[in-house]
């Protein structure tokens, strides 16, 4: 029994015969019956009944019709509650994002959007995972802020969008006296030979410090595991290490005075972007807060 097999049925309680229901419905009276002979093959009792070349509705049919009809309102009443969940601009969106990106973003986000009745009411989570592990994240969130290197494998296509809103480099970082501060630009061969504050496995700098040691054909010294951008960048600051830091969204090392330089010859690009279950994206809400966040984030860029 399926909501067609019973709008069927309640049309030829209606109209009166297959070939009206076949015209009003713009099917054939061939499909009308076959339809009708499949409900009736999982009920018991007949629901119809030769009335000389007519087939009408057995007082089975009738209740049944009936029933049918109140189910096919509760379903229209249902499509039009969901219809105005997905057009409303003012329902609930949760957002997740990595550390750094929730830092930069998370409160320039509220004020791009703003207040009022119909603004997006918007619930912030922070989720700093590897880089692996975000896809799974978007069964929990409406929106998932998520980076992954240049150079790595795509997100998964299948069940999940991405919309992309940065390339962002990773830059060397250094206290402002350390001697390879004053150079305006750093080589792998440069920096391969320091001792290093990085992330733990599978983020973002550990990624890039793992390529530098790779091209350089030499083993690298790490010193300390933070992923945390600003505590790094405190104790970068403090000397005798140095580190990476992104470009765009570490907003809260910024204070702590350490300069940043372009490393060349390898790719520290990370892409930062969206990621959403493709049904979320048909909700007006969750549109709304998609383009502010790439509002925002080409604010930050520049």
């Amino acid at each position: 029994m399926n909501l067609q097999q019973l709008q069927l049925l309640r049309e030829l309680a209606a109209l009166g015969s297959v070939t009206a229901v076949a015209e009003a419905l713009r099917i054939s009276p061939s499909a009308v019956s076959q339809q009708l002979a499949a409900l009736q093959r999982g009920i018991a009792t007949p629901l119809t009944r030769k009335q000389g070349r007519t087939l009408v509705l057995t007082p089975a049919g009738e209740v049944l019709a009936e029933a049918g009809a109140d189910a096919l309102d509760a379903m229209a009443a249902a499509r039009s509650a969901v219809d105005r969940f997905e057009t409303a601009p003012s329902g609930v969106v949760t957002v997740s994002g990595f550390l750094s990106a929730a830092q930069a973003l998370f409160g320039p986000l509220i004020r791009e959007l703003g207040t009022g009745d119909h603004v997006p009411t918007v619930r912030f989570t922070d989720e700093d995972v590897a880089q692996s592990e975000f896809p799974a994240l978007t069964g929990r969130y409406d929106l998932v802020l998520a980076h992954r290197m240049e150079h790595s494998a795509r997100w998964p296509q299948n069940g999940i969008r991405s919309v992309p809103l940065a390339t962002e480099p990773l830059d060397i970082a250094l206290a402002p006296s350390h001697p390879l501060a004053p150079l305006a630009v750093l080589t792998p061969e440069q920096v391969v030979g320091e001792r290093w504050v990085t992330s733990r496995a599978g983020y973002s700098p550990d990624d890039v410090l793992r390529t530098i040691a790779a091209v350089t054909n030499s083993p690298v010294e790490i010193v300390h595991r933070i992923n945390d951008y600003g505590v790094a960048a405190t104790v970068i600051a403090a000397g005798g290490v140095i580190g990476m830091l992104p470009r765009y969204t570490s907003v809260v090392a910024d204070a702590t005075g350490v300069v940043r330089r372009p490393l060349l010859g390898v790719s520290t690009n990370r892409m930062i972007d969206v990621l959403t279950r493709p049904e979320n994206l048909r909700r007006r809400s969750v549109r709304l807060v998609a383009e502010a966040l790439e509002r925002v984030m080409a604010t930050l860029t520049g």
